[in-house]
């Protein structure tokens, strides 16, 4: 029989160690929020791939569209021959993205594909180069947009030195100790001493930070940043690859600030586990490049394609929605009955939807990253999926599918609740 330390010893062997992996198993078959490994071990899957998986693992729905596309065709490069369901893909988006003003889709492979492709609409829509990040933003993992991600350890150790014309500042959140008023005092600063904001391209930001630690943006200072944005040309840009589609309880988490974005983008749970990721934007910025501008050799597989329109079928046909909502306030609800009970190393909870999170603190109420990797790993042992996140490496993040089933939910929360009071 296949081990996992046999395969742990070929993977090492391999693939370099760059490749960090979380848990030393190796995956053989998932269900929903269910997977097994390759010796019969069965896990609660409370990440999602990373949020992914918002539709589960191996959604039947979405599996039929994938076999029924590739009897079809698997490939023919999207702008060599494109096809129906790319123009219908798009569509959808565009009808169901934040904001009245007009809307164009175009679709990449990733996450961080998508981000610089915004970031290279905004220059050629604006003729500016400079970009505005935040501090413990995540944007991906290619040069460009690590220059833009806020987070050192472990994404940007041995690979600068970064693209210029980037710019940060303090991302506000109060458990943080970052005001809104600070973090709009840095921003009229960097234009007072590192860029005028007639160079600025866009502002990028998450309106629920991923890695940063699922901090969310307040409706009010969004509404100042668009205020800022529009007095200077600056194009908006809101990064939803991971607070999209569903997450926050909302199709996207923008919809809940009350602003339109010039660009957003999205990617993760858009295909339900297949890889593809898509810039929307006000169609006149949209179409700045010139023709062939935009593409890649595999942007917008029509097998990835497939699959997100029966993504958007099953959140509409299982009120996703609804469910998001629904998950992240019994998952609060059990923490703070746990913080209630006695159990004094969970610190701060806070979650929009099911894009939930909480704090792991130690006795005088700092980060403890010890511990939180206890927790995790206690959780493994006992069958329960957890990632961590945050500045501070103290932060365990919630990413369990929106189609759980209500049993295997609280059969996770009981397993989170023996790691806590372990």
């Amino acid at each position: 029989m296949t081990t996992n330390q046999a395969l742990q010893q070929r993977k090492e062997a391999a693939v370099p160690r760059g490749l960090g992996i979380a848990f030393p198993f190796y995956a053989e078959k998932a269900k929903n929020a269910e997977l097994w490994d390759v010796e019969g071990n069965r896990y609660i899957d409370f990440i999602g791939g990373i949020s992914v998986l918002n539709t589960g693992h191996s959604h039947p729905k979405i599996t039929a569209a994938v076999h029924a596309q590739i009897d079809k065709f698997s490939h023919t490069a999207a702008q060599i021959a494109c096809y129906e369901i790319y123009v219908e893909l798009a569509e959808r988006l565009n009808a169901a993205a934040p904001g009245s003003t007009p809307k164009k889709t175009v679709f990449f492979n990733s996450g961080a594909e998508a981000v610089e492709n915004a970031v290279k609409i905004a220059r050629a829509y604006t003729g500016r180069h400079g970009v505005i990040a935040f501090d413990g933003g995540y944007h991906g993992r290619t040069v460009f947009t690590l220059a833009l991600t806020g987070k050192m350890t472990p994404y940007k150790q041995k690979f600068g030195p970064m693209p210029g014309g980037i710019f940060r500042i303090p991302y506000p959140a109060e458990v943080l100790g970052v005001s809104e008023e600070e973090s709009l005092k840095a921003l009229k600063m960097r234009f007072k001493t590192d860029i005028d904001p007639s160079q600025v391209a866009a502002i990028i930001f998450e309106p629920v930070q991923g890695e940063g630690g699922f901090h969310a943006m307040s409706p009010e200072f969004a509404q100042k940043l668009r205020k800022i944005c529009d007095e200077h040309g600056i194009m908006l840009i809101c990064d939803e690859v991971q607070s999209g589609f569903g997450r926050t309880g909302t199709l996207y988490a923008t919809e809940q600030l009350g602003i339109e974005p010039d660009l957003l983008t999205t990617a993760k749970s858009l295909a339900g586990g297949y890889p593809l990721s898509g810039v929307i934007g006000k169609a006149e910025v949209m179409d700045a490049p010139d023709p062939g501008g935009l593409g890649g050799t595999y942007t917008g597989s029509p097998i990835a394609v497939a699959a997100a329109l029966a993504v958007m079928d099953v959140f509409e046909e299982e009120n996703l929605l609804e469910r998001s909502k629904q998950i992240g306030e019994r998952i609060a609800a059990f923490l703070q009955e746990q913080k209630e009970s006695g159990i004094s190393i969970i610190g701060d909870i806070r979650y929009k939807g099911a894009m939930l999170a909480f704090d792991i603190i130690n006795a005088d109420g700092e980060a403890d990253a010890d511990k939180t990797k206890a927790l995790i790993a206690h959780a493994k042992d006992n069958g329960l999926m957890l990632a961590s996140c945050g500045m501070y490496g103290n932060t365990i993040r919630i990413m369990v599918p929106l189609t759980v089933e209500n049993e295997i939910l609280e059969e996770g929360l009981e397993i989170i609740a023996k790691a806590l009071n372990a």
